[in-house]
């Protein structure tokens, strides 16, 4: 089956315009680079905090200056804009999305339900590049895909960059609008600007997270706005600075300042080091964001806009210092010191502002992996609103996780009160996420790209060594203020390791207790109840074999629907899956049973269909497939044969969405009015005591259809307008007897109280309370 070869010549991609790449660029600097932009507020404070003493040699400004610019360049610069960035999943970023593309090209994916048909989808595949394996890449993969321990530390490996993510999300906020707001320091006592600051930085916190249901599009053009002023404002006072205080400031660029600076302050020097690495803060919303944007919007607007900002800025700042070796207090060596006098309160003004929308910029990265960690069953199921009409770029909005991380961020503001900690806490969780980000990306340089090992040694040796320093500078400050994101990150590690670990259990029972065919064949085409009109429509996560659940209905239940149709909504590895690859469908056991099974597949990314859509679909490609089941090649109508999974199924089709408007496809109409002709349409009136929608199946004019696929499509059609019932299984978790002590606590509490407390399935949201019927049943895993 070549489903990539005709994706590709029925859906070429098309290159988005310059204006569209200009307007993404620019919404991208409110969103994207906010937080980066902001960190000149909090950089040379956190760096000369403790640690080293600004001299009138100014080797310590100038060594602080150096590290600064080829950290800038070396980091955001070259690693993400060049290299990584270009590792995008199908358009989406961040740290799921490698281990995502790591898991289709080596089959290490801990998603219980996949199948060798999840391998045929278009974006599955596209990505392959290279023409072929090296010997030691193969290696690689076959021992990766070997040994369980090895693919269980690569998903710990990628929660816990996810984990440092969100502990960032933390952090940042609190940090950025702190350090805005530290300005008041010049114009008050210093033992009476904590009692403003504080107050003051909480009530901008909650104002920031309030507007987030407004979502980044709307955010991106009223924050973009702002970052461009901030950016112009820095820059502008960093020329002036530079040529007024010290033009001689550009001999400090030099690597040759790094040494004197290490080489003169030794421990200390070392130990700044956990300050200077806030200036790199946001770089890696440049790779977590890119699912909201596009890869050369990005691009663009570091490389043009805000890289040569930051450089003038921090340039600025040095230049004004070294000329200033007498501070009166220990809060003079931060920003504002800086700025002229004359303009320092709008500056201010501004700063705050910034501070605001650089801590948008993790706010919505957060929101980007919980979503991806939720879909593949790494997090409990939340509420996910998508803000854009269009859904344009994934852009979307969690109000637990925003809740969340509003009280947590106002927790370390008022606990900590100062920006010594703060900063500390929020350097160990920039660099750990950064670490991960490197670790993964040379698997993905060698399993994805095909490229050689000793390319991907090099990246990761090059890269991680500088990771390591500023990461030793920073945990060294772990009782100071970085315990924050090593305590935040176990707590989401745990919930996260809970939540897949009961998840895998619950769909290992329910593979283990399946039932058996014979046992389905065993009971007649009446299933030895009363078959009702209507459409019974059975949810489960299985995607072969019939539910347990089922039995429980055909052994208790008098009467039971007249077609039975098993629903598995599932989540595959990969962002989007096209709406002519949707639904897999197939028939379980003879054609008079009118048993179906309908395996609806979305990407992390998708966006599910509302009822009334997912309904319509859902019963169009059930036709479909009845009309072109005894098909054996692909016949250009969305219909395509794929492998059998199970000896218990028959085989099963991919077809596409009533949406994906595929020529030759049957279509789904809902009137109360008569029908036109048979030949074009089957329709039913059915006898009624009130008005009822007629269904009608509008099929194409060329197939002749037979007797009997006229004769099921007409039942199908009569159990429609009967009705559709949604039945799920309501299910009770408990860890079986003879357990070990850490499994039924893993399993009768912390799972238990997720589940609880966690969303049900999408699906289930989407139909009425009233044709739902929930089943209880007790899981011992």
């Amino acid at each position: 089956m070549d489903i990539e070869g005709r994706n590709r010549n029925s859906h070429p991609i098309k290159k988005e315009s310059w204006r569209t790449v200009m307007t993404l660029a620019y919404q991208s600097l409110g969103v994207v680079y906010g937080e980066l932009s902001t960190s000149p507020l909090y950089v040379y404070k956190s760096a000369f905090a403790e640690d080293i003493q600004h001299s009138e040699s100014n080797e310590e400004i100038f060594g602080v200056l150096s590290f600064v610019f080829w950290t800038l360049t070396l980091i955001p610069l070259l690693k993400y804009v060049f290299i990584v960035l270009r590792a995008d999943d199908n358009g989406e970023g961040g740290t799921f999305a490698l281990y995502t593309l790591l898991c289709r090209h080596a089959r290490v994916s801990t998603l219980p339900n996949g199948q060798l048909a999840d391998e045929e989808l278009y974006e599955y595949r596209k990505d392959e590049i290279g023409s072929g394996y090296k010997d030691v890449g193969l290696s690689l993969k076959s021992t990766l895909e070997k040994y369980k321990i090895l693919q269980k530390g690569l998903l710990v490996l990628a929660l816990l960059g996810t984990c440092m993510v969100i502990g960032d999300g933390v952090l940042t906020p609190a940090i950025s609008v702190f350090s805005a707001v530290s300005g008041l320091e010049l114009s008050m006592a210093k033992k009476h600007h904590q009692y403003v600051e504080v107050p003051f930085a909480c009530i901008i916190l909650v104002l920031l997270f309030c507007l987030q249901h407004y979502g980044t599009h709307r955010l991106g053009f009223l924050f973009a706005p702002i970052v461009i002023t901030w950016l112009l404002c820095i820059s502008t006072i960093g020329i002036y600075n530079i040529f007024h205080w010290n033009p001689q400031v550009f001999q400090a660029l030099s690597p040759y300042y790094m040494y004197k600076f290490l080489k003169k302050t030794r421990k200390g020097g070392w130990m700044s080091l956990g300050g200077i690495l806030l200036c790199i803060t946001g770089s890696e919303a440049m790779y977590a964001d890119l699912g909201h944007f596009s890869q050369l919007s990005i691009k663009m607007a570091f490389t043009f806009v805000v890289y040569p900002s930051l450089i003038l800025a921090y340039m600025g700042q040095a230049a004004y210092l070294s000329k200033h070796h007498i501070l009166e207090t220990d809060y003079r060596i931060g920003f504002y010191v800086s700025v002229p006098e004359k303009i320092r309160w709008p500056v201010l003004g501004i700063a705050i502002l910034a501070a605001v929308v650089g801590s948008q910029a993790i706010i919505t990265g957060t929101f980007s992996i919980i979503k991806q960690c939720s879909a593949l069953g790494c997090f409990p199921r939340v509420k996910i609103i998508h803000t854009s009409p269009t859904n344009k770029h994934g852009q979307i909005y969690i109000p637990e996780i925003n809740w969340t991380l509003m009280l947590l961020c106002l927790a370390v503001t008022v606990g900590f009160r100062d920006t010594k900690h703060i900063s500390n806490a929020a350097g160990l969780a920039v660099i750990t996420v950064m670490l991960v980000t490197t670790c993964l990306m040379s698997l993905v340089m060698v399993l994805c790209w095909r490229k050689s090992v000793f390319l991907a040694l090099v990246f990761m040796f090059f890269f991680g060594s500088i990771e390591i320093l500023y990461f030793s500078a920073s945990l060294i400050k772990f009782r100071e203020g970085a315990w924050v994101p090593v305590a935040l990150s176990c707590i989401f590690l745990v919930i996260m390791f809970v939540w897949h670990y009961g998840t895998i259990k619950k769909y290992e029972f329910d593979v283990q207790n399946k039932v058996s065919i014979n046992w389905l064949l065993s009971l007649g085409p009446t299933l030895g109840i009363m078959r009702v009109r209507g459409i019974g429509l059975i949810h489960t996560e299985l995607v072969s074999g019939i539910p347990a659940i089922f039995s429980h209905f055909v052994t208790n239940l008098p009467a039971f629907h007249q077609v039975v149709v098993f629903l598995c909504v599932k989540s595959v590895p990969v962002p989007h899956v096209r709406p002519e690859e949707r639904f897999l469908v197939g028939r379980i056991g003879p054609k008079e049973y009118r048993l179906y099974r309908c395996i609806a597949r979305y990407g992390y990314r998708d966006v599910n269909m509302d009822d009334v859509e997912f309904e319509k679909d859902l019963i169009c490609c059930v036709a479909e497939f009845i009309r072109t089941e005894r098909a054996d090649v692909t016949d250009g109508n969305g219909v395509h044969d794929v492998k059998e999974d199970s000896d218990n199924d028959g085989k099963m089709a991919v077809v596409g969405t009533a949406s994906s408007n595929l020529e030759g496809s049957i279509r789904m109409c809902e009137d109360e009015n008569g029908f036109s002709s048979e030949l074009q349409e089957i329709a039913v009136a059915v006898p009624s005591p009130r008005p009822r929608k007629r269904v009608r199946f509008v099929v194409p004019e060329s197939p002749q259809i037979n007797t009997g696929v006229r004769e099921e499509l007409r039942e199908l059609m009569e159990a429609r307008e009967a009705g559709l019932a949604f039945i799920r299984g309501h299910c009770y978790v408990k860890a079986k007897r003879g357990s070990s002590l850490m499994k039924r606590f893993v399993i009768n509490f912390g799972y238990d109280f997720l589940r609880r407390n966690s969303r049900g399935p999408t699906n289930a949201l989407s139909f009425p309370q009233a044709s739902t019927l929930e089943v209880g049943m007790v899981y011992q895993v």
